[in-house]
């Protein structure tokens, strides 16, 4: 774990969450709640024990132990924090919608190559992350108005392999037959027999 930069987060005063390290070699300084309340098996102040990690981050920090559901079944995660004041369940919580962020972001590195920058300055950086979040944005509110019923990698598949020619986009997707749910142009068995071919 960085803990230089979760200390330089607290010092800008951000408040952060994030998950702890099986290995985390901590000492609990005092608990703020004791035994189990819900889901929150434990809720302690600690203090780091490794000399480099202690280093990077002197001052207590918040440990979260608590149940939490992954896949379908509860599991034990450890969370840590810098904020105090917020009740445990908050802290979980909070946890839990930062994987509704990642998810979200998924599709936009995934479909449009994120990843994979033009140039590496800071504000081609920047231009290349701003430009791919316009796409995406452009490409949902497309998905909305024609109420496209399949995955985004799927129209931008399409999108992309139309470009060549001018296209009112909205009847593109009309015409191509999958944004109402009519499969006009999935493949069918008796389609696979070529005569004079096997």
């Amino acid at each position: 774990m960085d803990f230089a930069h979760l200390a330089d987060l607290s010092m800008r005063e951000v408040f952060w969450v994030t998950r702890a390290k099986e290995n985390l070699n901590c000492r609990v300084a005092r608990p703020l709640q004791v035994g189990a309340f819900g889901k929150v098996l434990c809720d302690d102040l600690i203090e780091l024990q490794t000399p480099v990690s202690r280093d990077a981050y002197p001052v207590t920090l918040r440990r979260i132990v608590a149940r939490v559901e992954v896949d379908g079944r509860e599991v034990e995660r450890v969370f840590l924090t810098n904020n105090l004041e917020w009740s445990a369940q908050s802290i979980v919580e909070l946890y839990r919608c930062r994987w509704q962020i990642e998810v979200s972001f998924k599709p936009i590195k995934q479909t449009l190559q994120l990843a994979d920058f033009l140039g590496t300055p800071a504000h081609a950086v920047r231009w290349q992350v701003w430009t791919a979040l316009l796409v995406y944005l452009l490409l949902r509110y497309l998905a909305f108005l024609s109420n496209w019923n399949h995955s985004f990698s799927r129209l931008f598949t399409l999108l992309r392999a139309a470009l060549w020619k001018k296209w009112d986009v909205l009847s593109l997707l009309r015409c191509y037959g999958t944004a109402q749910g009519h499969f006009r142009y999935l493949a069918q068995p008796e389609q696979a027999y070529l005569p004079g071919w096997g």
